[in-house]
């Protein structure tokens, strides 16, 4: 496995010394390096790890990296050299000083003599290297540098497609072929995004972004997500140049909107078409520039005259240097919490919705393990798919600083994820890159993604951060895909989906023996069946319980195994203090795993840990703010404690947000009962019966005080019993209706019967409320006993 970035520095690689880290971009982090043979600095870019996946790809690449460096043009930043040392792979370009476009922007909109001087280097350079067969395919600000001379250059060809002349008819092969960029959303052609063939023209549609940001400040395709950032490059037609900025020539913005044609065969066909129109404006301009003939000073009036131009100059030149030198966009405050928003299907099917969803949750989970970064979780920003919510107002209630939006394009067995980070209360652009590969290396793609976002907004890597960023893995491409389409399923957390995501669990481990992630989501599935009742106890557990212990043999550094495995020792083995030894070895790999931190504090809970349990419960509501699971377990929580007005107020702060969660409201509805609001009460439960799901009381309608309740419960149990003699029954939900009838001695047979069983649900007695009349009770004292609960 290559070293990490801060390995690096320090370190000779062939006869390059690594000085400093400079930048860091979808193919890679970029280097100041020393040639200790020709004794000059260079850039030294390191590939990903895994980028060149074998000899075959490595010799692929020189190859290329060869051609490439044959582009001899003072509008192209040069590459030297391709080589790998210690299974580092690293490309050698020329060392540009001077800054990127992006950061010229940040003081406003160019002058239009400037934007053409611009225009007409970025041309040359773009019609020499076509010439070599060579595109781009990520043009954009941050890859186009002015030397302090005003040279420009043209960075980061490494991304480039590399293509033969019409006239040689050889097979194209792409220099992302193993990985990398395959451009940036905002400045990618219509075709690019339709996953066409893309050829130069490719390139000249996005100088014309380029042009147009430059004479403007503004991009012409703009688009609150990635989705709708990409319909309008798809579909709409840009902002006329002259609308932004008047003074703007018409033929300027002619020459750039051109370049914009949706269609190919409309725009410029060539750099050269290109490179012909902005020199005509060019010479346009100087010919109207030239000033007529004037008659000649005074010696006297022509020295005065000298004197106040030089004033001129110096003032000029003094304004240029410390007014313009400097960037007027204010700084970015720091960055250290972060929402990814739901990750764009740009397919057009909505069947591979879940592997846009995959990607997302996957993304989240590695940005999870900085230590330094807080990132909301799943459940929460699912909220926003499709919203139509502006970003400061998502940030607001998610509590971020920043947002990551982008998509995800499939075709084939390659994926392509667009990214963008963005600074959320002013809506300001940070980042953005583009980056593809097999979906084989979908973890790995994702794990590169992660660093290369904690680069930009500044977060330091510890070495414990490094290591689990660098645990990705190839993955069998079908098994991944069905795994993704499991975690779907299992998170809709309904009993159909529950059952589908087995069979897409079981399918991936049948592809894949080895696929621990498909285990702990097979555990998941069965813990899920025996919560909801539709498997007895001991057969969902103990399937539970075998697929995790596997997934620990596999990888025993899989948090959300020892997770499963905790859930399974506290609800179904009462070992108290083998659950507790494996959530907190859980939390050691994994600090920021909301579900963890969730089951956690309901376990303490329901061995009377109360004080540790509101702590656990309120880290899980840090990173998942508008999780209904999390607010329905504080809930649960609240009212093992009996501080009932508390849950109260908890579940229906959930419910506002969310009216659609069943479980939420069946929480509510016990703390009602038990503080004697029976009309309320029944109320709840009519709202859970209408959301699909089975309720706990009867008829709701002549529920009005304690006695009508007691009616409804008692028509419930005979249902229960009925129901009994076709399908398997908790015998946990048959004492709870007992003891909400005071029936000690029928709550007591049931409760046994549920601990012969380990029935779920019986996990929480020890502090459950609804069994407060059978404290003193030996035979509850006893059973409490056996079930090893501490004192």
């Amino acid at each position: 496995m290559a070293s990490s970035p801060g390995s690096i520095i320090g370190r000779t690689l062939g006869h390059y010394r690594v000085l400093e880290q400079i930048g860091a971009g979808g193919m890679g982090v970029v280097y100041r390096a020393h040639d200790e043979r020709l004794d000059r600095d260079v850039a030294l870019k390191v590939l990903p790890p895994g980028t060149l996946a074998d000899g075959s790809a490595r010799k692929r690449f020189r190859k290329e990296a060869v051609a490439l460096s044959r582009l001899n043009h003072p509008n192209i930043a040069t590459v030297h050299d391709f080589n790998t040392q210690e299974n580092v792979d690293f490309l050698v370009t020329e060392l540009v000083p001077g800054r990127t476009l992006n950061e010229r922007l940040a003081a406003g909109p160019l002058p239009e003599k400037e934007v053409v001087q611009i225009g007409l280097q970025l041309a040359d350079g773009l019609e020499a290297a076509h010439r070599e067969g060579v595109i781009h395919r990520d043009l954009k600000p941050g890859n186009l540098r002015l030397t302090p001379e005003g040279r420009l250059k043209i960075l980061d060809f490494g991304l480039a497609k590399r293509v033969e002349p019409a006239n040689q008819g050889t097979v194209t092969q792409s220099m992302s072929e193993p990985s990398g960029a395959a451009g940036t959303l905002a400045y990618m052609a219509p075709e690019q995004l339709r996953d066409e063939k893309a050829d130069p023209r490719a390139d000249l549609w996005a100088a014309g972004v380029v042009l147009y940001e430059l004479a403007t400040a503004r991009r012409p395709f703009e688009g609150k997500t990635a989705t709708t950032l990409a319909d309008a490059i798809l579909h709409a037609s840009p902002a006329a140049p002259q609308s932004l900025l008047p003074t703007l020539s018409p033929r300027l913005a002619d020459i750039i909107l051109k370049c914009l044609e949706k269609d190919a065969e409309n725009r410029y066909q060539s750099g050269k078409e290109l490179l012909v129109d902005l020199r005509r404006l060019g010479a346009a301009t100087a010919t109207a520039a030239v000033p007529r003939p004037q008659r000649q000073m005074p010696a006297r009036a022509l020295a005065t005259a000298g004197v106040v131009m030089v004033a001129i100059l110096v003032a000029a030149a003094s304004y240029l240097y410390f007014g313009r030198k400097k960037p007027a966009a204010p700084a970015t405050p720091p960055i250290t919490s972060l929402a990814v928003l739901p990750l764009a299907n740009l397919s057009g099917d909505a069947n591979q919705d879940y592997l846009a969803d995959g990607m997302t949750e996957i993304l989240i989970a590695n940005l999870a393990k900085i230590g330094a970064l807080r990132v909301i979780s799943r459940t929460s920003v699912m909220r926003y798919k499709r919203t139509d919510k502006a970003l400061p107002e998502i940030a607001r209630e998610l509590r971020a600083d920043a947002v990551i939006e982008g998509s995800v394009m499939r075709s084939g067995n390659r994926i392509r994820i667009t990214a963008q980070l963005i600074y959320a209360p002013t809506e300001r652009h940070l980042w953005g890159e583009s980056y593809e590969r097999d979906l084989s290396d979908a973890l790995l793609l994702q794990s590169e993604v992660a660093r290369a976002i904690a680069h930009e907004i500044k977060i330091k890597l510890t070495p414990q951060d490094e290591t689990r960023l660098a645990t990705a893995r190839q993955v069998n491409p079908e098994a991944y895909e069905v795994y993704l389409k499991g975690r779907y399923h299992l998170n809709k957390m309904r009993g159909v989906s529950v059952r589908q995501a087995v069979e897409y669990f079981s399918k991936a481990i049948a592809l894949d023996g080895n696929y621990a992630a498909a285990y702990v989501g097979l555990a998941d599935c069965y813990v899920s069946s025996a919560d909801v009742g539709n498997l007895p106890p001991s057969e969902a557990f103990g399937k539970a319980k075998e697929a995790t212990l596997r997934a620990l043999e596999i990888d025993d550094g899989l948090a959300e195994a020892h997770a499963s495995l905790a859930v399974i020792r506290a609800d179904y083995v009462w070992d108290w203090e083998g659950a507790e030894s494996e959530f907190q070895r859980a939390l050691e790999l994994d600090p920021k795993d909301v579900n963890t931190h969730q089951w956690h504090a309901v376990s303490l809970a329901k061995i009377g840990r109360f004080k540790e349990a509101t702590a656990e419960i309120a880290i899980a509501k840090e990173l998942d703010p508008l999780s209904l699971p999390v607010a329905t377990s504080e809930g649960e929580i609240l009212r093992y404690a009996r501080r009932y007005d508390e849950a109260i107020e908890e579940l229906r702060r959930a419910i506002d947000l969310e009216p659609s969660f069943k479980f939420t409201h069946a929480e509510l509805a016990r703390v009602y009962e038990l503080k004697g609001m029976f009309r309320e009460a029944a109320s709840e439960w009519s709202r859970v019966q209408a959301l699909g799901g089975s309720t706990e009381v009867g008829p709701y309608a002549a529920v009005r005080d304690a006695a009508g309740y007691k009616h409804a419960v008692q028509v419930w149990l005979e249902s229960l019993q009925e129901e009994s003699k076709r399908e398997y029954v908790s015998p946990m939900g048959l004492a709870v209706a007992y003891a909400r009838l005071g029936n000690a001695e029928q709550t007591l047979a049931w409760l046994e019967e549920a601990y012969r069983q380990r029935a779920t649900g019986l996990s929480s007695l020890k502090v459950d409320p609804f069994f407060d009349f059978l404290r003193s009770n030996p035979r509850f004292q006893d059973l409490l006993r056996r079930m090893n609960f501490p004192s």
